[in-house]
């Protein structure tokens, strides 16, 4: 009945009979008809599925805006038989690989059309490389994104660019004195126009307003000591310079000065969005323990998160870091100081110290925050610059005005980078790892030295030499660079894991 059904009647006549009374009898021309159909179809799906490498033009099939359960269903169908052409990375997620599959079969406009989601638009149309956008740029064969996701954007070299810095020089008044070496009266300008290059593929320059985009209706944060801080206030400068109405960027509680209280958040009013910091120099919690003359010392808990941590807990983004205040004289000693429940270790090494709490932060991660809301950084070890003694004992790098070209003059990989590397491995929760430690060690000459003060006393003036700032970085400077490499990851896709180990 099936088969009846399908050669109904036309007009009261059978399919058959009418194509019969309309097409020639004899079987050649019957057969040369056929032929010639086919010859055509195959020709035509040729021509649209596989163009010449100088075909000026490509077929795009367009979809209906309501028919995305057909394109995914085609999509495979499509790759089965066409192998050669682009297809969407298949470790991608199912959700990505749906928005490239879309923006592939909808030709570029589809981004501009607002089919993406704007955690997805990164996304790169797999277009011919002769291409042109809009702005007559022309798109590359291979996708940024895909380029970003195989580069280790950890190993490279600063290279000159005139376009740098993001933002001019003095011009940001959200940015501690400290930084700002030029009001500083630093002379020299060449450490404005550094940009960091990795080997495998190019660094895209940090838009503020794409990144604002990508923060819209979220928070985030930076946890831990001045050198978080001081990268705070790099991307709150540049995201700022991006805002037409900067009166509408604001810090929530209306101060002015980052460097006294223990957490800050700045409002960016359009994007309903906040980038907060939280001074938290180990991470894990200072402390006070009873003395034996009725006093209290100072120790060090190792055993438990640092008091600001359920504030930042839920935050969209985070980034850690710790690392210097290791260094000073009483952790680094580690007499009577470090505390896990009641017991104060009399002696306790540094670096077994520094462990301990970033197993206890490791285990506060994978027990606080969710990894479907929140994604996790933790930036690297940024190593200082002193020549002839430490912070407090003479140290200078004030002369310094190039940065070091010859590896075998970089510092030895701090014990630190490689603690912390075993411990992430370690964890249930995925961390992107920023390892800015060996890039960061060619710039000797990005530090704020002598002028990280515009109107020194006459004692500081005296003493300027022998207390230098050689571990902060000048703004515009370094820091510009680690939220471009952030900016960089955000892109690459926002739910994906990247942990760079080495060198």
């Amino acid at each position: 009945m099936a088969d009846a059904t399908k050669l109904s009647s036309i007009n009261g006549g059978s399919m058959i009979s009418e194509l019969k009374k309309i097409l020639p009898r004899t079987k050649r021309n019957l057969t040369f008809l056929y032929g010639s159909t086919l010859v055509f179809l195959a020709f035509t799906l040729l021509l649209a599925f596989n163009p010449s490498s100088n075909a000026s033009s490509r077929l795009i099939i367009i979809f209906p805006s309501s028919s995305s359960s057909f394109r995914s269903q085609f999509s495979p169908f499509f790759y089965q038989f066409f192998p050669n052409s682009s297809q969407p990375n298949s470790t991608a997620g199912s959700q990505n690989t749906t928005v490239q599959s879309e923006i592939l079969c909808r030709g570029p406009s589809a981004a501009k059309n607002g089919t993406q989601n704007e955690d997805s638009s990164n996304e790169v149309e797999a277009v011919k490389p002769n291409r042109k956008t809009s702005s007559g740029k022309k798109l590359k064969k291979q996708s940024s994104a895909e380029s970003l996701m195989k580069c280790d954007l950890f190993d490279g070299e600063w290279v000159r660019d005139d376009s740098y810095p993001m933002y001019e020089p003095g011009s940001c008044s959200l940015m501690d004195e400290q930084f700002n070496c030029f009001l500083n009266g630093r002379p020299d300008d060449a450490y404005h126009q550094l940009k960091w290059k990795p080997k495998g593929c190019t660094l895209p320059r940090l838009d503020g307003n794409h990144m604002l985009k990508l923060l819209r209706g979220k928070r985030l944060v930076f946890v831990g000591d001045s050198l978080n801080r001081n990268m705070w206030e790099s991307l709150v400068c540049i995201l700022r310079n991006s805002v037409k109405d900067q009166s509408k960027v604001y810090e929530a509680s209306g101060r002015h000065h980052f460097r006294t209280e223990a957490s800050y958040s700045f409002v960016f009013q359009d994007h309903n969005c906040t980038v907060e910091f939280f001074a938290s120099p180990f991470l894990v919690r200072e402390w006070e323990m009873p003395d034996t003359n009725g006093s209290k010392r100072e120790t060090l808990r190792l055993d438990l998160m640092g008091s600001s941590a359920d504030y930042y807990r839920s935050a969209d983004i985070i980034v850690f870091n710790t690392g210097h205040w290791w260094t000073h004289e009483k952790t680094s000693k580690g007499k009577d100081y470090y505390q896990e429940g009641s017991h104060v270790y009399s002696e306790l090494d540094a670096l077994e110290a520094y462990r301990r709490a970033l197993t206890t932060w490791g285990r506060w991660v994978d027990a606080n925050v969710n990894p479907s809301k929140t994604q996790v950084f933790f930036r690297g070890y940024s190593p200082s610059h002193f020549s002839g003694g430490q912070w407090n004992s003479g140290g200078q790098c004030d002369g310094e005005t190039e940065p070091i070209k010859n590896q075998t003059y970089l510092s030895q990989y701090p014990a630190k980078m490689k603690t912390l590397e075993r411990v992430l491995k370690g964890m249930k929760t995925g961390v992107s790892y920023m390892n800015v430690t060996r890039m960061t060690d060619y710039r000797k000459d990005g530090h704020p030295s002598i002028y990280r003060k515009a109107n020194l006393t006459a004692e500081e003036r005296k003493s300027e030499v022998r207390f230098q700032d050689c571990s902060h970085w000048c703004l515009p400077g370094v820091p510009d660079a680690w939220n471009e490499l952030l900016y960089a990851q955000l892109l690459v896709k926002p739910r994906n894991i990247y942990i760079y180990i080495g060198k």
